[in-house]
């Protein structure tokens, strides 16, 4: 058993490794430009509504769907990667997953460290501090805990609607992507510090009562320095561990939201919205499949890695835990 857990942390690194690199190290081409009928578009906006839903070639295609391909690409029209089929506008899934992970990956990992960092920030002071401000801190936390998490991911976009309109800015353009963004990246990471909170202001209050902590204060010592040259150095292995386990927490959160609607839009795609195309193409006549099938691969195999990496880190960390 202590044997399979020990490969389990370096197989979900070398899994996680190969997603994070396959879709960000692609972003250069799948954000390029293609031209085609004297139009330039975005590579992952690109299609043509004649390839529309055509199965993964890696699966093979029948006569049929090879006469499509062939016509359109005879018609010098644009042909996109077609190794993981082509969703209901005649887009490449391929360039359109890759991209989704990009997107997904980096709005999990922002939110994760904006959610780690607030937590710290505040567990470390309500637990050095105490008193009232303790006693605020954790009241508010108390509170934001009570509140549903989508209700509160919903008023902050609707007031992020309000404020394009008041802009007058398009909500179809890059500035409504970068607003909804922004909107996840607030509401995720807003939220997901509140355990992170408890569990630092817990360590801390057990570190303030060691001896080394007691004869920082013996000396003298001021309490800023006592907190980021004693305290804090003395935090990094439960930071790391909880910061670990927030990214699979903030991705998962993305895709959720996303899913429903309210966090990334079309034409931009990430791995939630993808998923929630591909399920309404779903029937008993003929299931297209690979819509649906690819991005939740990629979430599956993301999440598993994360969290076999935040296992390891916690066995790593806590002596406890690892002799179990």
């Amino acid at each position: 058993m202590a044997r399979s857990r020990g490969w389990a942390g370096p197989i979900g690194i070398l899994v996680l490794l190969l997603v994070g690199i396959g879709c960000f190290a692609t972003l250069p081409w799948t954000l390029g430009g293609v031209e085609f009928a004297g139009v330039v578009e975005r590579r992952y906006e690109a299609g043509d509504l004649d390839l529309n839903l055509l199965p993964p070639s890696l699966a093979g295609f029948d006569a049929a769907e090879t006469a499509r391909v062939a016509e359109v690409a005879d018609a010098g029209g644009f042909v996109p990667v077609l190794a993981f089929g082509t969703d209901e506008l005649g887009r490449g899934m391929l360039t359109r997953v890759m991209l989704g992970g990009a997107v997904s990956l980096g709005i999990g990992l922002a939110s994760a460290v904006i959610a780690v960092t607030i937590g710290t920030l505040l567990g470390g002071v309500a637990g050095f501090v105490g008193g009232r401000v303790d006693a605020t801190i954790m009241r508010i936390v108390d509170i934001l805990y009570g509140l549903p998490y989508i209700l509160l991911v919903v008023l902050i976009s609707v007031a992020a609607d309000g404020v394009i309109a008041r802009l007058g800015l398009d909500p179809s353009s890059s500035a409504r992507q970068l607003v909804n963004v922004a909107t996840l990246l607030v509401a995720i990471g807003g939220v997901g510090w509140l355990t992170t909170a408890r569990v630092i202001r817990g360590q801390v209050l057990s570190l303030r009562a060691q001896p080394f902590m007691e004869a920082c204060r013996a000396q003298g010592m001021g309490a800023g320095r006592q907190f980021f040259r004693h305290l804090l150095p003395n935090l990094v292995g439960p930071i790391v561990v909880y910061g670990t386990l927030a990214v699979p927490a903030a991705i998962l959160s993305e895709s959720f939201l996303s899913f429903l609607g309210i966090g990334v839009e079309e034409p931009l795609p990430s791995w939630g919205n993808l998923a929630s195309t591909g399920l309404s193409e779903l029937n008993t006549v003929r299931s297209r499949w690979w819509l649906l099938a690819w991005p939740c691969i990629f979430i599956a195999i993301t999440l598993v890695s994360l969290n076999l990496i935040g296992d390891r880190l916690k066995a790593r960390f806590d002596p406890t835990h690892g002799s179990t």
